[in-house]
């Protein structure tokens, strides 16, 4: 695309908010949407075979592969913070699990002040996404662009950590996502056909032979645009060439948690100081921009096991394995359609709360460092334990003007006490599960944590090995006071023909993996641009 091009949208970032944006505008026939994507098309085998995001996670293929700063509370470590680099975003590289959180973080959201938040309200989005294969039920829906299915692995090891989890003295949940959610289960993926199935593909790739929508990928934005304090367009990098794209009706930011609160920054929205500092010229001070950054912390509990059903690199697993790739051509199913994280849970840590505090994922391998370390490829199993609603607030800064330049990420991890705390009650839940009856004959050793029996020792053991389980939200949240970045339309506040429309809008983080409720923004936000009826007046 060369030249000065004008489009009614323009949308920067492919990703899984930007992919349901471009094909649900662009459905009217008399608007021209424009789609800029910094990464590629993301039609490679490690994104359409599940196992590959053992590759696309790690490794900088179409990944960002951000760090965060060194995290005070977790020794001075910098923490690995994946995001997709490609279109589909982080839906291309995630593990593919389909979970909305609970129906109380939304109403959460209505009672601070965003009318039309409310589970209620929402939960008619979630269905108008989704195309659920096995849940039929006045919680899914069956016919939108996204296919959600039950695993297609047929591994045992789901089973065996079921019964495990009843003997640990924990409910079986049937469904995440209907009611309740607590238990312990096998989750539903974002797959068709052994496939994974990333908003790119649901969403995107469908409509591309509209004459009113416009991809480029390979087009990093540089800054936005404005006619005094409205926004009309992008300016972008692409081949080592700057191309400009203008608006006539909205730019609309979806480059996700950490980058649409960069791109403000370096358009002169943020804090007008700390633009100052970095001699950019303010369009409009708010300071909300980049703050009250959330994640999941996680600590994973590791076991060494014999059974070929689990991932390793033993002589018969690797015979296995190539029998697996065989199968997987043939059939579509089997072990390369696993999302590793293959079940999981839904867990209280106190019996007094009235929702779940921590969530379980259960992975039929070795995940030391989330699997970025090579040095254990033996069988065995692991399972995850998070923080769900965790009360340690981030930022996300500049690091320089430079629009290159990566972001500064401080994610702040357990900077509240009362993290650590949940965690470590978390700790001693998945090993009780672990150590359950179940897991006995393929029990081997517990790795790294098996000294860990008092507090204080869980606590330390937390501090070197805790993670994320790569769920940021909130940098862009929206609100109605001074510190909110977007109103409850999800239009920046103090300019015009702007809006923010991906995980960073989140005021709270949800209790669950974040690309479903991303994906029912993106969804609700298209009615809202539209100024249609909400789906929900409809039904």
């Amino acid at each position: 695309m060369t030249g000065m091009q004008n489009f009614d949208y323009v949308i920067v970032g492919g990703g899984s908010a930007g992919c349901v944006l471009a094909s649900r505008l662009s459905e009217d026939p008399e608007v021209s949407v424009c789609l800029l994507e910094a990464g590629g098309a993301g039609r490679s085998w490690m994104v359409q075979v599940p196992f590959g995001m053992v590759l696309t996670v790690p490794m900088p293929f179409i990944n960002w592969c951000f760090r965060s700063v060194p995290q005070p509370q977790l020794n001075g470590r910098r923490l690995y913070q994946p995001r997709g680099r490609v279109l589909g975003g982080s839906s291309a590289i995630n593990a593919m699990i389909y979970t909305r959180g609970h129906p109380s973080d939304y109403d959460a959201w209505a009672a601070a002040g965003n009318p039309g938040w409310s589970y209620a309200e929402v939960l008619p989005y979630f269905k108008r996404a989704e195309n659920n294969a096995h849940c039929r039920d006045d919680y899914h829906g069956t016919d939108g662009p996204l296919p959600v299915s039950d695993a297609f692995t047929g591994n045992p090891m789901q089973q065996i950590f079921l019964e495990a989890g009843r003997q640990a003295g924990f409910a079986v949940a049937a469904d995440f996502n209907g009611e309740p959610q607590d238990g312990v289960g096998v989750y539903q993926v974002t797959q068709r056909d052994g496939e994974r199935w990333s908003a790119a593909r649901a969403y995107l790739e469908p409509n591309l032979s509209r004459p009113n929508l416009t991809v480029v990928t390979g087009a990093r934005a540089q800054r936005l645009l404005f006619a005094g304090r409205r926004a009309n367009g992008v300016q972008y990098r692409s081949g080592g060439h700057l191309g400009t794209v203008s608006a006539r009706r909205e730019v609309i930011l979806s480059a996700g948690a950490f980058q649409s609160p960069q791109l403000l920054m370096l358009s002169g929205l943020g804090d007008a100081g700390s633009l100052r500092r970095h001699g950019l010229p303010v369009v409009q001070h708010l300071p909300g921009v980049g703050a009250n950054l959330q994640d999941h912390p996680d600590y994973t509990v590791i076991y060494r096991a014999r059974s070929l059903d689990l991932m390793g690199a033993s002589p018969r697993g690797i015979l296995r394995f190539a029998h697996e790739i065989r199968r997987y051509r043939r059939q579509r199913r089997g072990m390369l359609c696993t999302n590793v994280a293959e079940a999981g849970g839904f867990l209280k840590t106190d019996a007094l709360l009235s929702r779940p505090d921590v969530q379980l994922h259960f992975c039929v391998a070795i995940v030391h460092n989330h699997g970025r370390s090579l040095r254990h490829l033996w069988h065995g199993y692991s399972l995850h334990v998070c923080v769900l609603r965790p009360w340690s607030r981030g930022r996300v800064m500049l690091a320089s003007a430079a629009p290159g330049a990566a972001p500064l990420i401080d994610p702040a991890y357990l900077s509240d006490p009362r993290d650590l705390e949940v965690l470590v009650r978390g700790f001693k839940l998945a090993r009780r599960i672990l150590e359950a009856p179940a897991f006995a004959p393929y029990r081997i050793r517990e790795l790294f944590s098996a000294g860990a029996q008092g507090d204080a020792d869980i606590r330390a053991l937390i501090r070197a090995r805790a993670e994320s389980i790569y769920h940021p939200v909130g940098t862009c949240r929206m609100g109605q006071d001074e510190g909110a970045v977007v109103d409850a339309a999800l239009r920046v506040r103090g300019v015009g023909g702007l809006r923010v429309v991906d995980a960073s809008v989140m005021p709270t983080l949800i209790g669950g993996n974040t690309n479903a409720p991303t994906i029912m923004i993106a969804e609700k936000a298209a009615d809202m641009i539209r100024a249609r009826s909400q789906v929900g007046a409809r039904a």
